[in-house]
């Protein structure tokens, strides 16, 4: 389970009322073209987030589903959540799973980081 932004939630509720096709199916999202079910497997969003962000002219390294979760760690640590934080939101066990997802902000490590000192080996 993740948190739900307003937002979010009324786009879905939208989708709901106005945008789903007709269905007996219980999940939220189906497909859009018939049989109006549920997704066959979990790969299928994949899929469609790729596709999105083809068509929104992003070309990011890796692509799919998977780098949501690293697009919102990645942010959360640029607005200064913790490791932890982040660890307890994508629901990791483990600390180094965290490690994985958040990226450096490297900018702002550059802002911290000591000047080099002229001559030093």
């Amino acid at each position: 389970m993740m948190p739900l932004p307003a937002e979010v939630g009324k786009a879905i509720c939208d989708y709901l009322q106005h945008g789903r096709p007709p269905s007996s199916s219980r999940r939220v999202f189906l497909r859009h073209n018939a049989p109006h079910v549920g997704f066959a497997k979990s790969s299928c969003i994949s899929s469609i987030v790729k596709i999105a962000m083809e068509r929104a002219g992003l070309d990011p390294p890796y692509k799919g589903a998977h780098v949501l979760r690293h697009t919102l760690a990645t942010q959360m640590l640029n607005h200064g959540a913790s490791l932890q934080e982040i660890g307890q939101v994508l629901r990791h066990r483990r600390p180094d799973t965290t490690l994985i997802y958040a990226k450096v902000d490297l900018p702002a490590l550059r802002s911290v980081a000591l000047p080099w000192l002229e001559g030093a080996r």
